[in-house]
C-alpha cells in the first residue's frame, strides 16, 4: 500500500538517476514514455530537470498541459520499460499493450502507474530551455512510495539496450537531515 511521502525525501528516489516512465494526459488520452535523462536540481522544493525529445508524442502534451507523473519502475518491469521505449503513443495505447494500470493522481491530470514502486506528480515550473534543449524543469508537488518495496532494484540505462540494476544498499553516517 502506497502512502504519502514527504517532499523533502524525493531526492532519495531519483539519485543517481533510474530509468523512469513519464506519464502525460490530454483530452482524455494518456501516454507513457521511458526516460533516463533526468536529474535532481533542488532539494526543497524538489525540482527535477528532464529532457523530453520533441520527436516524442509526450513532448507536445507536456508542453501544453505543463504537468506529468514520473513513475519509477523496478527490474520486474524491465521488459515493459524497453517495449515502452521502443514504441510510440501515437500508434498504440501503451498502458493496454504493456499491461500497466492507471491510477488517478491527486494533484495533476496525468495518471500514476500502479505497478511502479514510486510516483512523483509534477508541474512544469520553467520552460526557458525547452526550445533549445527540450529541457523541462519540474516541481514535484506530490510523491508516493510503496514502502513494502524496501530495497528497490531500479534500472539504469547504459545505452543500446543495456541496463544496470541497483545492487546492495548501505547506510553510512550523514549530516543530512
Amino acid at each position: 500500500m502506497k502512502r504519502s511521502l514527504a517532499l523533502s525525501r524525493v531526492y532519495q528516489l531519483l539519485e543517481p538517476g533510474p530509468v523512469v516512465l513519464l506519464t502525460t494526459a490530454r483530452d482524455g488520452r494518456s501516454n507513457v514514455m521511458a526516460m533516463s535523462w533526468l536529474t535532481m536540481l533542488e532539494f526543497a522544493p524538489p525540482l527535477v530537470g528532464c529532457v523530453v525529445s520533441n520527436r516524442n508524442a509526450s513532448f507536445a502534451t507536456l508542453k501544453a498541459t505543463q504537468e506529468c507523473v514520473i513513475n519509477i519502475p523496478t527490474d520486474d518491469l524491465a521488459t515493459q520499460v524497453v517495449g515502452i521505449g521502443n514504441t510510440s503513443g501515437r500508434d498504440i495505447d501503451k498502458f493496454a499493450t504493456f499491461g500497466l494500470t492507471r491510477q488517478k493522481a491527486s494533484k495533476v491530470t496525468a495518471p500514476r502507474i500502479a505497478e511502479c514502486y514510486a510516483n512523483l506528480e509534477c508541474r512544469v515550473v520553467d520552460t526557458r530551455m525547452v526550445t533549445a534543449y527540450n529541457f523541462f524543469v519540474l516541481e514535484v508537488v506530490k510523491a508516493w512510495l510503496d514502502r513494502s518495496c524496501a530495497h528497490p532494484r531500479t534500472l539504469h540505462h547504459q545505452g543500446w539496450g543495456t541496463f544496470g540494476i541497483t545492487g546492495e544498499t548501505i547506510t553510512l553516517p550523514s549530516a543530512m537531515p
